[in-house]
């Protein structure tokens, strides 16, 4: 969707790319199906369109486009667009009888009931979310962390436990997110937490379900030559064979392989060095 917007000329007119983690939960470990995206605030230049075909363009996928001071793309045209594509997608669905409905949503398996619903959210605005920019690579590489590799309930959520129930703090942002305690039968609690557990591929050969990806310029197919590019058009000085290698120097120097990648199995690289906080730790003071 946002690729979309973004490689219209009369928004942007590039490709950028993104970086999505998928989350399933919410506050109180119910179904909350959500994906955050990490998005440059530009891309490469696409070839201008006339007559529905690409134009010869000599700055195509080699200039950097940046997007406007404090402005990215227009939140309504993105919101019209996902709203669109979202309930064209759930009727398709429907039509195709591979939805199910329970309890009090029932009714709309009829196709009268279910066609009235659609009409209303289509006459609902929808809202895009979108955070101001990072400060820096090192509040990117902290929000990374924070969500690709967290599972539903961190230990610090959990209040107490015993053989019937389970409490945990969540907080009501519908309250102004105020904290609360969640106390849960013990079997309740494990159906929630287990509804976040991916599935594990069914054979040795099949991969497991995503909870990353990488697309437009950052997808793994052209990500190297397309970063190259990048760094040329903004005149980036390139990182040192010793970084730009990275573990493959320090691996083949200690006559060892790099470590493979836990997701796709290839040879893990480090890119670059972030300078950390110091670990120098004052002299303690005897007093013995």
């Amino acid at each position: 969707m946002t690729k979309t917007i973004a490689a219209d000329s009369k928004h942007l007119g590039a490709e950028i790319g993104a970086t999505m983690a998928l989350h399933t939960w919410g506050q109180t470990l119910t179904h909350h199906l959500h994906v955050h995206c990490i998005v440059p605030g530009g891309g490469l230049a696409l070839a201008p369109v006339a007559g529905g075909q690409p134009k010869a363009h000599q700055d195509a996928g080699k200039t950097w486009i940046a997007c406007r001071p404090r402005f990215f793309l227009p939140v309504r045209v993105l919101s019209r667009l996902y709203r669109r594509l979202f309930l064209d997608k759930l009727g398709t669905a429907h039509r195709a009888g591979k939805l199910k409905f329970f309890n009090d949503q029932a009714p709309l398996a009829d196709t009268k009931a279910f066609a009235a619903a659609m009409a209303l959210l289509r006459r609902t605005d929808w809202v895009v979310f979108a955070k101001k920019p990072f400060a820096g690579p090192e509040q990117v590489f902290a929000y990374l962390s924070r969500y690709t590799h967290r599972i539903a309930i961190s230990h610090r959520r959990l209040v107490a436990s015993d053989d019937i129930h389970v409490a945990f703090n969540w907080r009501d942002y519908a309250h102004g997110s105020t904290m609360k305690i969640m106390r849960l039968d013990a079997h309740e609690f494990l159906r929630r937490f287990l509804l976040h557990v991916l599935p594990m591929a069914s054979s040795a050969s099949a991969t497991n379900p995503p909870r990353r990806a990488l697309g437009g310029f950052l997808a793994n197919g052209h990500r190297k030559a397309k970063l190259a590019a990048i760094r040329k058009s903004l005149a980036v000085a390139v990182a040192p064979a010793a970084v730009e290698s990275g573990e493959d120097t320090l691996a083949a120097e200690a006559g060892e392989t790099p470590l493979p990648c836990p997701c796709c199995g290839g040879p893990m690289t480090i890119i670059e060095f972030l300078a950390g906080p110091s670990r120098h730790q004052p002299p303690r003071r005897d007093t013995s």
